[in-house]
């Protein structure tokens, strides 16, 4: 059989060595030891690390590369960076909004994302972002998966026009419900707009992402009406409760409580590991809380976690490049995932557990998945997260859409000239 492409001798993520991955017709024909095939593409793998795409779960493209517009954010703070935005929404542009959102994509894709789920904020009653972020859905959709979350920055019943941009945002095609409960003016307005949120999803056929107790106050706990809702409307599996920070500061009994109740009703949950251990604690002298959610007890008691780079040089935060291997990478140090098995799980959260958060469909190096994946110059997940591997190859439906030479470094000591392999 001739295949489109045929990657051969690379190690999977589940450890096996020496594997070819054959794509025909957009999708994976065979996953297997030395395939006896020809291909129109043949790329020697050198027993580098193929994995599935990395998937963003939580990301704000419509403010994103917007770093210093219209300034900066002097204190670095979750609520400046608030109110930058604010001050940047009468200024924007459809076209400004793509025009970024354009250029991140690129960046995305040639680190290996291939899918990822953006936030718009709905409480500009243009809804220029939404416009110009289902353009870019639509522009994109051969090479990324995007995924809009109609999300009411400035609150739920905090902002008097939200419910009517929100269904606005939904009847153009956005495709998920988000909120922001704790962002409202009291404990009960945010519990009443979890439920307001989650019936209109339950209603539209929907699933649910909210931002939930980004927050350093360990009674924000919006969380625990997000999983009671999910339960009442039979919603199990289809919400996402994000960032979650709040569960960082509260007391061990009632975690002991919650956690289980999340469970039973199957929340997805994403932290935001860059974000959270920059933007949390700084109410705190010390000890200073990291703020990330309970990331390893989530992961032990049977959640779905995955991660999201959630901002790339915008009013909340001034770095990034849209490296999920960055973000998996910080989320083992703050949530101390240095065990074998644990570094492994973080892996897995830019990669398939987010794959399961957005409910994607033909995801994986199994046959029948789509024809996706990328080519790390890394020998296991664990070193590729150690190193923050290059990206040899990105593809995508079977076809090379991003590639980058493998890095040497060649070390001139003593007159003589050696190379250094970081790999292990």
């Amino acid at each position: 059989m001739l295949f489109d492409l045929l990657v051969r001798n690379v190690t999977l993520p589940d450890g096996r060595a020496n594997m070819d991955i054959a794509i025909a017709g957009g999708r994976i024909q065979a996953v297997e030891p030395a395939i006896a095939a020809e291909a129109g593409r043949v790329i020697d793998g050198e027993g580098f690390l193929a994995a599935p795409p990395f998937v963003d779960s939580h990301f704000h493209m419509d403010s994103t590369l917007s770093l210093g517009m219209p300034r900066l954010n002097l204190s670095g703070t979750l609520l400046e960076g608030i109110a930058l935005w604010g001050e940047l929404k009468p200024h924007l542009t459809v076209e400004a909004i793509k025009s970024r959102a354009l250029d991140f994509c690129r960046l995305a894709i040639a680190r290996g994302t291939l899918a990822i789920r953006s936030h718009v904020d709905i409480c500009d009653d243009r809804l220029l972002a939404v416009d110009a972020l289902l353009e870019v859905r639509d522009e994109m959709k051969p090479w990324l998966d995007l995924q809009l979350v109609a999300f009411p920055q400035d609150g739920y019943f905090r902002y008097a026009r939200s419910a009517e941009n929100l269904a606005r945002a939904l009847d153009k095609g956005v495709d998920v419900v988000g909120g922001i409960p704790h962002f409202e003016r009291t404990m009960a307005d945010g519990a009443a707009s979890v439920r307001a949120l989650c019936e209109i999803a339950a209603d539209r056929g929907l699933m649910v992402d909210m931002h939930c107790d980004e927050s350093d106050d360990p009674l924000s706990r919006h969380v625990e009406s997000l999983a009671a809702e999910t339960t009442r409307l039979g919603l199990q599996g289809r919400v996402t409760g994000s960032h979650l920070t709040s569960m960082h500061s509260m007391d061990d009994y009632y975690v002991s409580k919650l956690i289980p109740l999340m469970r039973e009703a199957a929340l997805n949950v994403v932290a935001n590991p860059l974000i959270n251990i920059t933007l949390q604690g700084r109410h705190d002298g010390y000890p200073k809380r990291r703020g990330m959610t309970r990331v390893k007890e989530l992961m032990a008691a049977g959640l779905n976690v995955a991660c999201g780079h959630d901002c790339v040089m915008d009013p909340w935060y001034p770095l990034g490049s849209h490296d999920m291997l960055d973000v998996a990478h910080m989320g083992l140090h703050v949530g101390q995932m240095t065990g074998v098995d644990e570094m492994r799980a973080m892996f897995a959260s830019v990669t398939g557990n987010g794959a399961r958060t957005l409910g994607l469909d033909g995801y994986g190096l199994v046959p029948g998945a789509f024809g996706d994946l990328v080519l790390l110059q890394a020998r296991d997940p664990i070193e590729a997260l150690r190193l923050r591997a290059p990206r040899l190859f990105v593809v995508r439906r079977g076809r090379v859409i991003a590639a980058t030479p493998k890095v040497e470094t060649c070390l001139h000591l003593d007159g003589g000239m050696s190379r250094l392999d970081f790999t292990r």
